[in-house]
């Protein structure tokens, strides 16, 4: 074996090397993605804030208020920036009119309209009293704010409270609304001395700047889009109320929270806004108020989670940026780029070290997968402090984070599985067919074929395959284990008889143990002669050379088991079992050349040759496991024995008969495994007899099957969720995009390395690698069905795979295999479709948990299709 380059020389300083080359780039990619902005620079004070002074845990829906030196200390933080703010009410906290004269703050002081009738008399008699009491520091007074927007009371009782109030205060007196309730109610204008408009391109959908090659040159605000629509509603208004004064009460940009068409909010967007904002204003003379001084944590469960974040300083009072230079988006990006390739770099280096026998393209791109899952282990646990998250936030975020680490721990095994099989040099641990012993040295073999209920023209073709066998030293026993119509055993009896004294039937009855009780009792018949146990199923066909090229292998010791692919027959032409032939080939050519590297395959029941030695002297075929044949060889490699795996065709069977068999088997494997590993979980997690390969392959390679059992729980939870959004969304936000990147990145990786390397691996077109990831899609639900019954239970039913055509019934009966998984789908469809009636394609939450939603569907679709499919396959082989 020749390496490609001289690294495998000084594997240790060539594992460093490429470790801190992949490091390197990561800190380049955190750095670039945090690159500055450089927004106009702004120096001078704010025209003025809207202020809430409610502290970070603070909440007036639950009359919580601050205290007085809070609001002393607020107060005293804005006057460094600004000489004027405005509130909103005169009775939640009346305290601020008297400390705002204290430090010298003029105030445009409101009262809060509702449609409580009588509190709204109590802020106007309030109002009244402290405009007259402090009119040094209340210079301007609102009535209402946004309750036209809200439909709270009519335009004629709100211009009879502002009437009122414009005639007992002498401060000049104004209606708080959104421009298009100016334009739609012209007529208030003649009731206020000057109009207050609320201005907010971010709920107009409006990007905060512009790219591209369409900006004009000679259009300086062109890069500024948001900026030109509030001045173009400004500029509207000026127009339908000329020699009116008009002021803008509010204007602002979100730093955090959810997207909205194509506005975005970002602590770097606000910078840009507002900098840009306070620049235009003052040359344009225009008097406006920033919403809003301070993050008010408590408006996300009133108004959605973006309410939460319009302050330029967040609740803790710290300043999210700055008024001159280039703005960075997270200031914090170089220790949590240090944290990530720290937390990846001893992993790489012993990666590129152990492996340095992988071509280099592949142990850079596992390093740089290690890299991006630890990266995304930092970004997860540290994006939750950039929101104002309660503690039931808190606790979802705890429970899933191990979902999280679960799902980059699948992506890196399925991605260490993806770089062996693609960039190995060579396979280490290669075994083919060897030249054929002489008679006299010949393994003496005995084949046991166990079957129930099998059609007896079935077995037959498998009695013939095994009497044309090129070998001398063989027996065959047929075991029929509980088959109670003497039509179907007793045919394969008489011809067992025809084929002479190497073939031995017996037929038991009641006997248990299902498949594993009948080969225990075939153990006990085995000709004393016998060195090896061969075991195959009652479908398959083997080629003539089976045992003489094969059983050569026994001369070393060390070996108990010999083991070939499930390989089918008889597919081609038929549409259902030609997808399903394709996807059980994808394991034989990938997975297993993957596991036997590390003498950690699988064995399974068919095709399959055993020391007997071994087999007795470790305890037989388990009866305790529906998967009996994985458990003898982990109990195997246990005692120290090595199994080879030979990847030549050297028996074909039948694909299982229909979408029924076909799920019913890969959930009885499934629930197997997990009995396995309950079972043997100390081998698995303690040092011992296995190496840690062996312990490797057997604990992660069932990960993809969790991943099964973790898309149900999760699907279960988003159809919850998703109805509550639709029907209660005051209650039920859109999840963070915290949740939504991982598992959308997690799909797209798993799908592209599944494809990849059956393209790679597995000698089909791509209409049959396409139909055996629709085949393999369509098993989630009866995987995820077994693993989670496999953890919770301790025996299941041992249901035989039928391998021949059941007579079919109405189209309708089609689904009947699938009914769980169309109910699935249907779920989901209409969630989709509630999510889209509510939220629209507004949010990019919104829209990113949609097409979750309608990836979490295509394994509930792809059984569907399947059981129709193979539905139609019969119909036409009938």
């Amino acid at each position: 074996m020749k390496p490609d380059s001289n690294d495998s020389r000084h594997p240790l300083l060539a594992g460093i090397l490429l470790a801190l080359i992949v490091a390197a780039m990561n800190i380049g990619l955190w750095w670039w993605s945090n690159l500055p902005h450089g927004p106009e620079d702004w120096k001078g004070p704010i025209g003025g804030f809207a202020l809430s002074a409610f502290q970070r845990y603070q909440n007036p829906l639950k009359n919580d208020f601050p205290s007085e030196d809070e609001i002393a200390g607020d107060l005293k933080l804005i006057s460094q920036y600004s000489p004027r703010i405005r509130t909103y009410s005169m009775l939640l906290t009346p305290q601020v009119y008297r400390l705002a004269e204290q430090e010298g703050l003029q105030v445009m002081a409101g009262a809060w309209i509702d449609r409580r009738l009588d509190n709204n008399e109590k802020e106007i008699e309030a109002l009244i009293a402290q405009s007259r009491r402090y009119p040094n520091s209340i210079n301007r007074v609102i009535v209402g704010n946004e309750v036209l927007f809200r439909n709270d009371v009519s335009p004629e009782q709100l211009m009879a409270y502002a009437d009122r109030v414009r005639a007992a205060v002498h401060q000049p007196v104004t209606i708080a609304e959104p421009w298009h309730i100016w334009a739609k109610y012209p007529e208030l204008a003649q009731h206020v001395d000057f109009i207050t408009v609320h201005l907010f391109p971010y709920w107009n959908g409006i990007a905060a700047t512009a790219t591209g090659r369409g900006l004009d040159r000679n259009d300086p605000l062109g890069r500024y889009p948001a900026i030109k629509d509030a001045l173009g509603s400004y500029e509207t208004l000026q127009k339908m109320f000329p020699g009116k004064l008009i002021v803008i009460g509010e204007i602002g940009w979100p730093s955090n929270g959810d997207r909205f068409k194509y506005a975005d909010p970002s602590v770097s967007n606000q910078a840009i806004f507002l900098r840009t904002w306070f620049n235009e204003a003052k040359k344009r003379n225009i008097d406006y108020y920033v919403m809003e001084a301070f993050d008010q944590p408590w408006k996300e469960k009133l108004s959605g989670r973006t309410e939460a974040y319009w302050g330029m300083f967040n609740a803790d009072r710290q300043l999210k940026f700055p008024f001159t230079g280039p703005v960075t988006e997270d200031t914090g990006w170089p220790w949590k780029a240090l944290a990530a390739s720290l937390l990846a770099l001893l992993p790489m280096i012993w990666f590129a070290r152990h492996y340095s026998r992988f071509k280099l393209m592949g142990r850079f791109f596992f390093c740089a997968l290690i890299q991006l899952a630890c990266g995304l282990v930092v970004w997860s646990a540290t994006l939750p402090f950039n929101f104002y998250l309660s503690w039931i936030d808190w606790t979802m975020l705890v429970l899933l984070f191990p979902a999280q680490i679960a799902i980059l721990s699948i992506l890196l095994i399925n991605g260490f599985e993806f770089t062996e099989v693609l960039w190995r040099r060579d396979w280490i641990r290669h075994a083919g067919l060897l030249r054929p012993d002489p008679v006299e040295k010949q393994p003496f073999v005995s084949i046991h074929l166990a079957c129930y209920n099998e059609p007896p023209e079935m077995v037959i073709i498998t009695l013939d395959s095994l009497a044309a066998l090129e070998y001398e030293n063989y027996e065959v026993l047929v075991i029929d284990n509980n088959t109670k119509d003497p039509a179907i055993w007793k045919p394969v009896q008489d011809y067992c008889e025809k084929l002479g004294s190497k073939f031995r039937f017996f037929h038991l009855e009641p006997w248990p143990g299902f498949k594993a009780g009948a080969l225990n009792f075939g153990l006990k018949e085995t000709d004393p002669r016998a060195d090896v146990v061969a075991v195959i199923d009652a479908d398959y066909e083997v080629r003539k050379d089976w045992l003489a090229a094969l059983t050569g292998h026994f001369h070393n010791p060390k070996v108990a088991v010999v083991q070939c692919p499930q390989a089918h027959r008889e597919f081609e032409h038929n549409r259902f079992r030609r997808m399903t032939a394709w996807e059980y080939d994808g394991f034989f050519r990938i997975g297993m050349h993957h596991r036997n590297e590390r003498n950690a395959i699988i064995q399974h029941g068919t095709m399959t040759m055993v020391r007997r030695s071994a087999l007795e002297g470790t305890g037989g075929w388990s009866e305790w496991t529906i998967c009996e044949d994985a458990e003898l060889g982990l109990r195997l490699m246990h005692a120290g024995y090595e199994l080879v795996y030979v990847d030549e065709l050297m028996g074909k069977g039948l694909t299982p008969a229909d979408f029924k068999a076909y799920k019913s088997q890969r959930y009885r494997w499934a629930f197997g495994a997990m009995q396995i590993l309950k079972g043997r979980w100390d081998w698995m997690t303690k040092k011992g007899p296995l190496s840690g390969g062996q312990r490797f392959h057997f604990l992660t390679g069932w990960f993809s099957w969790f991943a099964d059992a973790l898309h149900l729980i999760f699907t279960m939870m988003a159809i919850f969720w998703t109805a509550g959004m639709v029907a209660f969304p005051s209650i039920f936000s859109l999840p963070m995009q915290l949740f939504l990147i991982p598992v959308i990145g997690f799909f797209f990786a798993k799908a592209i390395f599944g494809i990849v390397l059956y393209r790679a691996r597995v000698p089909c077109s791509w209409y049959d690698t396409l139909m055996a990831s629709l085949a393999s899609m369509g098993l989630s639900h009866a995987i995820a069905r077994g693993i989670l019954h496999g953890l919770t239970r301790e025996k299941t039913s041992f249901v035989v795979t039928a391998k021949s055509r059941r007579l079919g019934g109405s189209n309708f009966a089609a689904f009947a295999p699938v009914r769980e998984e169309l109910l699935m789908a249907v779920a989901l469809f209409l969630c989709i479709a509630g999510m889209g009636l509510r939220f629209g394609t507004h949010y990019v939450e919104g829209v990113l948990w949609m097409f979750i939603m309608a990836a979490q569907s295509i394994p509930y679709v792809s059984a569907v299709v399947g059981a129709w499919i193979a539905h139609k396959a019969g119909d036409k082989a009938g």
